[in-house]
This record gives structure tokens, C-alpha cells and sequence, in this order.
């Protein structure tokens, strides 16, 4: 079922948005060659919390960590660790706060000191994939418009979508309906109305599609060990289009 939020639960959902935005200003000031990822994990934890609210991933079906932190070919869920970061690495950190009961999530792709132009297009590619999405989410239309809008920038540009890994819905739980995937045809799907939050996040490989899991049971890599990148807004639909919760 598909939750509708009252103003009331909008106002503070910016909040917890406006948190989540926030904590990724300060990942964007931190995240340099020689830095470890779990000491941005550190720096996350202590400024979300310092803020009344709380990560939302921390025990998240047993992980570890405040924020997820993949590097390189790891897409998503990557647990922080003492892994040092260097020059010429993305790294993709994927944050929730819980602010007031109500979630915030969004994930952002960062080259760490100077990045070769190939994966600069990715990250690019990626980013941009997401607000041509964006541009679809407007009330009445067809929620796979948005799907469909990322698949047809991305796949063009000789770079894969990730189809097992998906969008969705965003409110008192970090998780809720409907699931977004990143492909399909348009005109498929429920229609968009005012008061729907939804966490939009395309995942896009140099390579092929193909991922899997690491032993640990968290990190997703690319089959190919090739690059990835992950960016993700959680958005309100409103009367006449979209606002982005997840800024500051």
C-alpha cells in the first residue's frame, strides 16, 4: 500500500531530509585520499545525532554501520571499516536519518582526490540519469515514466543499469511501497498524486549489469569488477511536480 503524507508529516520529513543533506555536505568536506571509511562513518554518526535525529541504517537488519560506504566496484551497502581511501577511488555513501519518527535517504557518488576522466563521465552519466527521472514525477503520471526516463539517458551513453537493486517509497519506514526500479517501458505502473515519497536512486555500472554479493552479506560488487555509481533524492510528489526533501 502506498502512504500518502499529510503536510504534517512533510514538514518534518524536509527536516529529516534537510539532515540527511546536511550530513552529505559534510562527507563532501571530508572525503579525501588517506581518510578511512570508517571514519567518515564516525563523522556521519556524530553530526546526525547531534542534529535529534538518528542514522537510520545503524542496526538495519544487523548492519554495522551509519552510512554505507562503497568504493570502486562495490555499489552498495559496502560496511565502513579501516579501509583507507586514495587517490583516484569513488566512493558512493548512501545516508538515512530518522528524524521525529520519519526517514530521510540519499546517496551520493564522490571522487576521491583526481579521478580519471572515464569514471568522471560516470559519475556525471549517473547523476544526471537522476534528474531526468525527477523530470518525470509529476502528479497523474505513470509511475514507471520515471524508470523509463533514467534507462533511456543511461543506456545510450554506454553505461548498464542495475536491476536488482531498486527505489521506493520513504516514511516511517526506511522501506516502503511502491518499489521503483531503474528500467522498464513507460506508462506502467500507479499513477503519481500529491503527499507520495519516493527515494529515487539509480545505479549505474561501467560494465555490465551483473553484480553480486561479498561473503560478508552486505557489499555489493560488479560481476565485472568494473566501476559503479549510485545517487539517489527522496522526493515529495506535490500538486505541481516534485520537491526535493533530501537538500539542505
Amino acid at each position: 500500500m502506498i502512504i500518502c503524507k499529510t503536510p504534517r508529516e512533510l514538514d518534518i520529513m524536509r527536516e529529516a531530509g534537510r539532515i540527511v543533506a546536511l550530513t552529505h555536505q559534510k562527507m563532501k568536506e571530508n572525503v579525501r585520499p588517506g581518510i578511512t571509511t570508517g571514519e567518515l562513518d564516525k563523522i556521519a554518526d556524530e553530526f546526525i545525532r547531534s542534529m535529534d535525529a538518528i542514522p537510520s541504517f545503524k542496526g538495519y537488519n544487523g548492519f554495522r554501520g551509519s552510512i554505507c560506504a562503497s568504493v570502486n566496484e562495490e555499489l552498495v551497502h559496502g560496511i565502513p571499516s579501516d579501509r583507507v581511501l586514495n587517490d583516484g577511488d569513488i566512493i558512493s555513501i548512501d545516508i538515512g536519518a530518522k528524524y521525529k519518527g520519519y526517514h530521510g535517504d540519499s546517496a551520493w557518488t564522490y571522487p576521491v582526490g583526481t579521478v580519471d576522466d572515464d569514471t568522471l563521465e560516470l559519475l556525471k552519466v549517473t547523476e544526471q540519469s537522476l534528474l531526468k527521472g525527477l523530470d518525470e514525477a509529476k502528479p497523474g503520471e505513470r509511475l514507471s515514466n520515471i524508470s523509463h526516463a533514467i534507462q533511456s539517458y543511461v543506456e545510450p551513453k554506454g553505461f548498464s543499469i542495475v536491476r536488482e537493486y531498486v527505489g521506493h517509497g520513504v516514511g516511517q519506514e526506511l522501506h516502503e511501497d511502491p518499489q521503483i526500479p531503474h528500467y522498464g517501458p513507460p506508462n506502467k505502473g500507479p499513477r503519481l498524486k500529491p503527499g507520495m515519497v519516493l527515494a529515487v536512486e539509480p545505479m549505474v555500472n561501467a560494465g555490465s549489469r551483473y553484480v553480486k554479493t561479498l561473503g560478508d552479506h552486505w557489499t555489493v560488487v560488479t560481476q565485472d569488477g568494473k566501476m559503479c555509481a549510485h545517487f539517489e533524492h527522496t522526493i515529495a510528489i506535490t500538486d505541481e511536480g516534485y520537491e526535493i526533501l533530501t537538500k539542505s
